[in-house]
Formats: structure tokens, sequence, C-alpha cells
């Protein structure tokens, strides 16, 4: 092609508005945005009773899934000693049972809501309601956010015993 005076002109390949390497980048966030969602699925599938993600074997799930509740049940035992020495050889399928389905909450929290339960059934051991009932006195638990320090003054009672915690200190009475 040449121009009213004679001279040729020469074409130039436009180039698209995306550079190769804002492509790259663009690819890159979308990886890593498709990866965060599997990986949330998994999670999910494992820990809080999701439904199993495509394209992983049921079974190897399903061992991952007890390996898990066995960690978190070790775990809350280290927590709550008293509350699964009072289970015994029972400790493992009834703490797997109270966290089906239950995402992790912390090893603390998981042990609180378990020993509430047994509590409510009445169905907690004595030295484990005494376990609960002085971590009732020191913390505050809601069973949504974690444990924490209660400010003020705080009584409980369990059978002939009490536990009065006043001005950070933790006394008994009785039992």
């Amino acid at each position: 092609m040449t121009r009213e005076s004679g001279v040729p002109v020469r074409r130039v390949a436009r180039l698209s508005t995306a550079s190769p390497a804002s492509e790259h980048a663009e690819f890159c966030v979308s990886a890593r945005v498709d990866l965060a969602a599997r990986q949330a699925a998994l999670v999910a599938a494992l820990v809080a009773g999701a439904p199993d993600p495509a394209g992983f074997d049921a079974d190897r799930l399903a061992v991952a899934r007890r390996a898990l509740v066995r960690k978190r049940a070790a775990a809350a035992a280290a927590e709550w000693p008293l509350l699964a020495a009072s289970l015994g050889p029972d400790w493992p399928a009834v703490f797997a049972a109270s966290v089906e389905n239950r995402p992790p909450a912390g090893a603390l929290a998981d042990g609180w809501t378990l020993a509430r339960t047994l509590h409510r059934r009445r169905e907690l051991g004595d030295a484990a309601a005494v376990e609960l009932a002085e971590r009732e006195v020191v913390l505050r638990f809601d069973g949504t956010r974690a444990p924490r320090l209660r400010r003020g003054p705080a009584l409980r009672r369990v059978r002939r015993l009490v536990l009065l915690q006043l001005a950070g200190r933790t006394m008994r009475f009785g039992g």
C-alpha cells in the first residue's frame, strides 16, 4: 500500500489490549480462585458434613474423616481429661457422635459442647461435672465464639461442692 505521495506505508499489526503478561496474570488469579473453591469444598466434606466433592475417592475421604475426628478427640481429651476419663473406652465414639457434621471449633469448645450436652442429659460423671463447673466459673462460652475470660464473679454448684470465682481467683467450698 502506498500514500498519495508514492511512499510505501507499512502496516502495523494491532496488539490486543491484553498483553501476554496480563493474560497470564488473569489465568493465575482464575486458577487460584478455582483451587481455593475446590479446597474449601474438600474441607467442608471432611469436617462439616458437606457432600463429597467430585473427583475424590469416597473410601479415602471416609478414612480421612475418621482420622480427623480421632485427632479432634485426642485434642479435646487433652483439654478435658476428666471428661474423657469419665467416658472411658466410649470416649472416641461419644465424641465422634457429638462432632458429626459440625466444623471444628477448637478442642476446648468441642469438649465444652459435649460436656454441656451430657450434663443436660444427666449423663455426666461427677469428676467431669466438676471439671465443667470449674471451666464455667472462669470462662464464658456461648457456643458461637471462642471461650473468653469472665469479667465478673461467677458461682457454680456441683452436688455438695460450690465453686466461686471472684477477682480472678477460684475458691472451692464443701465437697
